[in-house]
């Protein structure tokens, strides 16, 4: 196909927009895809992706339309997958940009409007579910008109499900979105917007081939990470695998290597071939770094090296997962990972748990700390348990976020206060028609655990929530430690903000006590700021009625009874071990 021919797009939107419904529409108008292998959210492949109705990994997909050769990514709508939806973004010269009739502009659509923004992209503005009883098109038309400055007639009007409006939009693709304009003759650039590995093919690449062109055999070359391979197999998705002998200038397709592990072969990283081998890489290559940490441990330590094999064969086909083995004196061996956010995290325990059979006891999430010590020297601690002494601490820094919360105007005083409840700090209030946009800095360990739950609960679930990484912060931070029977729990420890450490550990101590079962004796529950205790609670002993067999007689014959028992109880009180149950260690995501 000549390049004049190929169009290259993606769709970008909010959460549940219709981005999939209408990717479905495509593929059965151009009969991409028959009519009796068509299903319901195609591109989603992934169990968990179809279940929780949202797009985890981005589908490329090729598809013939009025002689051209529409080329499409799906992307994911997650802050959490922000940068994969950024590298996609990169491989296209369009975007269709899907927004709700019936919801509006959401924080997400803004943030995914920007990144196109910022990489030159033609934008089609589509306003979806116009059949909808609750679709308001005016005024999300005057809401779109006002974030791109486009004209009403620039906005079609279609529903996804029904597939009114979808011809109009293709129409729009092939008129509207510039094609590729690489250079054949030029030494071979492909971008890579996606890797993943196949249990029985390997690592492969889902690449934009930018300059030159990849044929089936070739020697191939990261220029980010210097990793080696061949093209064992090249070709295009439509949606299932087509292979042909060379991928040229401009076109979307896959390459099948015989690279290990996508850690070879990053997303954003650069792919050239031996023969005509290109200097300088395609330029916005980052690596990923979590900023998300939690402890993974089997519920049983038979099943640690089952956990560890199955960690690494997800870390083949998700290179911005990192972990490294921890050892907790209550839990066992185990492994701290690090994850891109939450959705990420509750993502990987899933999987690990479905397709792994795995029973797990996953810490609290925590984030990680710059911390540096009076020598000079800087440490990066990814778990309150591995901070150092505190007397040979000078200063602890802490993640900072840039954010933006898109709620109705109605809403914004109580947004404001949960804010300033999480130590944030609002920066700036614009609006967009009858919604107000607002932005603000905060600190991301206190939104890691129910930011997003609370934010949905005060706004009646209209608020939406985007935010990126701004920078490390020193701030006055202090290890809070658990302890249960005079006991301390290394797992529990968390860090927190002197001012916020009092309530944090009450609080803490008042869950523990709802999820530690009662033993025997006494157990006293307790939050401790170095050797010094903040907040106590106690787990009442189970007491037998030992005197229920004394009729009559003197009282002292009672007490001598009673004596006894508390003699045996202080004895069992030393000797006595606590078993705690594995939700003790989720208490920090347990809601009040």
């Amino acid at each position: 196909m000549t390049q004049d021919h190929i169009r290259n797009f993606c769709i970008i939107a909010h959460i549940d927009h219709g981005k999939s419904t209408l990717a479905d529409r495509m593929l059965e108008m151009t009969d991409t895809v028959q009519q009796r292998d068509m299903k319901s959210q195609l591109l989603d492949s992934m169990e968990l992706e179809r279940e929780k109705g949202i797009t985890i990994k981005l589908a490329p997909v090729r598809m013939k339309y009025k002689e051209h050769e529409l080329n499409l990514i799906d992307t994911p709508g997650h802050v959490d997958f922000s940068y994969e939806v950024s590298r996609s973004l990169q491989a296209c010269e369009g975007a269709i940009l899907v927004v709700d009739a019936s919801q509006g502009i959401q924080a997400q659509t803004l943030a995914n409007v920007y990144l196109a923004m910022a990489a030159d992209l033609t934008i089609i503005p589509v306003l979806n579910k116009i059949d909808l009883p609750a679709a308001d098109v005016p005024k999300v038309s005057a809401e779109i008109i006002n974030l791109l400055g486009c004209d009403e007639s620039d906005i079609l009007k279609i529903s996804a499900k029904t597939g009114d409006g979808v011809p109009e939009v293709l129409d729009a693709v092939v008129q509207r979105i510039a094609p590729p304009s690489g250079k054949i003759d030029e030494p071979t650039r492909a971008l890579i917007f996606d890797s993943y590995f196949d249990d029985y093919r390997g690592v492969i690449l889902y690449v934009r081939v930018f300059d030159g062109e990849i044929k089936k055999g070739d020697t191939i070359e990261m220029l980010a990470t210097d990793a080696h391979g061949l093209a064992l197999e090249v070709g295009a998705l439509s949606p299932s695998m087509k292979s042909s002998e060379s991928l040229k200038t401009g076109e979307i397709g896959y390459i099948v290597t015989n690279l290990r592990t996508t850690r070879e072969a990053r997303v954003g990283d650069t792919v050239t071939v031996k023969r005509r081998h290109a200097a300088a890489p395609l330029p916005g290559y980052k690596l990923v770094r979590p900023f998300v940490y939690a402890g993974f441990f089997p519920v049983s330590n038979d099943d640690y090296q089952s956990l560890k094999d199955a960690i690494e064969k997800l870390s083949l086909s998700d290179s911005a997962l990192q972990f490294e083995p921890e050892n907790s004196p209550v839990l066992g061996f185990g492994v701290r990972i690090g994850f891109l956010g939450l959705l990420h995290l509750d993502i990987i325990r899933e999987r690990l748990e479905r397709e792994y059979n795995l029973d797990l006891v996953v810490t609290n999430p925590s984030t990680d700390y710059q911390v540096i010590m009076n020598s000079g020297e800087e440490l990066d601690i990814k778990s309150a348990s591995d901070l150092p002494d505190v007397t040979k601490v000078e200063t602890i820094k802490e993640p900072w976020i840039k954010g933006e919360i898109v709620v109705p105007s109605t809403y914004i005083g109580s947004v404001i206060q949960l804010i300033v409840g999480k130590r944030g700090i609002q920066k700036n209030l614009s609006y967009i028609d009858e919604r107000a946009l607002i932005s603000f800095e905060a600190p991301l360990a206190n939104l890691l655990t129910d930011f997003y739950d609370q934010l949905k609960s005060v706004t009646s679930g209209y608020g939406s929530f985007n935010y990126e990484l701004d920078d490390y912060r020193a701030e006055d931070l202090v290890r809070v430690d658990f302890y249960v029977a005079g006991e301390m729990i290394d797992a529990l420890s968390v860090m927190a903000h002197r001012s916020e450490a009092a309530s944090l550990g009450r609080e803490t101590v008042k869950k523990l006590k709802d999820v530690i079962p009662r033993q025997s004796f006494q157990v006293a529950l307790q939050a401790a700021i170095g050797g010094r205790f903040i907040a106590r609670e106690d787990l009442s002993a189970y007491r037998k009625d030992v005197t229920s067999g004394l009729y009559g007689g003197d009282v002292s014959r009672k007490k001598k009874v009673l004596a006894k028992q508390a003699k045996g109880k202080k004895r069992m009180k030393r000797f006595g071990k606590v078993d705690i149950p594995s939700e003790a260690f989720m208490v920090m995501l347990k809601r009040d």
